[in-house]
């Protein structure tokens, strides 16, 4: 059976590698057209580019998946599957009728809930305590095929997008092994979706980034720990960026006082403290602009934010 393999980030690799590592054909593999990468904006290739690469595989990297000769080059490979992985594309009709056995994906949810782009990010934004991970026939639209299996995962209270980006592609591997077996002899029943029950995840932009003071502050908490270790959420200090890269979780009882959101309670080793919408946050590692992210402890102790200061 020849299967053509579709995916990008490293979440996206032990399933590639899990592949070869059972003895399947991978004939091809599709990533994202190398992007600039870093300050200085130089062209990197995707994780899974690199990792085909290592393992002696053709790669294919369509600026548009939906573009004829895209099509017409992939279907060269007489893929029998294609599994698909955080690609990054939708895979238009032509795509999808090509291989016999369909095409399936590894995604990042219990769908029908966060169907989108960055479903793991907002699972933790939205503070959700279990997600997991969806194997599914792939459809025209965005995330909606009928569901080959499912498997929960939890989150923690301390899980970054980072850690949970870690246990789901580990999770997905695992989901997509046992299955192949089924998949290798032909289509497998699947269940469909209730789009009723279907909520979205899209691509996050810059104001998902910012930080609102207003907000409580476990919701701040969360949207903190969302952002870690990719854009990281942001605050204004001075008409600059301020970024927050981690913070404590915040107790139940934390002060509540006058101040205005976003208002400098302290700035101390343990942290800086910020007023929320209903108590505050301690703030444990911080970037400010120009400089690289450092602990509180190193921040206090040339910091010219005083208390008093309204972030934002």
């Amino acid at each position: 059976m020849k299967i053509v393999f579709m995916g990008t980030p490293a979440f996206a690799v032990p399933s590639l590698r899990m592949l070869l590592e059972e003895g399947y054909e991978v004939v091809a593999v599709v990533s994202q057209p190398d992007r600039p990468q870093g300050r200085k904006k130089i062209l990197a290739p995707s994780p899974v580019k690199e990792a085909a690469l290592e393992l002696g595989l053709p790669v294919l990297q369509p600026e548009r998946m939906r573009r004829p000769e895209a099509v017409a080059e992939l279907a060269a490979y007489e893929p029998d599957l294609i599994v698909t992985a955080a690609y990054g594309q939708i895979l238009p009709k032509s795509v999808l009728e090509l291989p016999k056995n369909g095409c399936v994906n590894v995604h990042g949810s219990l769908l029908p809930k966060y169907r989108g782009g960055a479903p793991i990010q907002r699972c933790i934004i939205n503070g959700e305590k279990v997600t997991g991970v969806t194997l599914m026939y792939m459809a025209e639209g965005m995330d909606t095929g009928d569901m080959i299996s499912r498997v929960e995962v939890p989150i923690g209270d301390e899980d970054t997008s980072g850690t949970m980006f870690e246990k789901l592609s580990a999770a997905g591997r695992d989901l997509l092994k046992a299955e192949m077996p089924r998949l290798a002899a032909g289509r497998v029943e699947a269940v469909v979706q209730d789009d009723s029950e279907a909520t979205y995840a899209p691509n996050l932009s810059r104001e998902d980034e910012r930080i609102d003071w207003s907000a409580g502050s476990l919701a701040t908490y969360n949207r903190i720990r969302g952002l870690v270790p990719f854009s990281g959420a942001f605050t204004l200090w001075n008409g600059e960026t301020f970024k927050v890269w981690a913070a404590a979780k915040p107790s139940a009882g934390n002060r509540a006082g006058n101040e205005a959101p976003g208002t400098v309670l302290s700035v101390s080793e343990r942290g800086v403290e910020v007023k929320t919408g209903d108590g505050t946050l301690l703030l444990t590692t911080v970037q400010p602009a120009g400089k690289k992210a450092m602990s509180a402890a190193d921040f206090s102790r040339g910091a010219t934010l005083k208390s008093g200061t309204v972030l934002g």
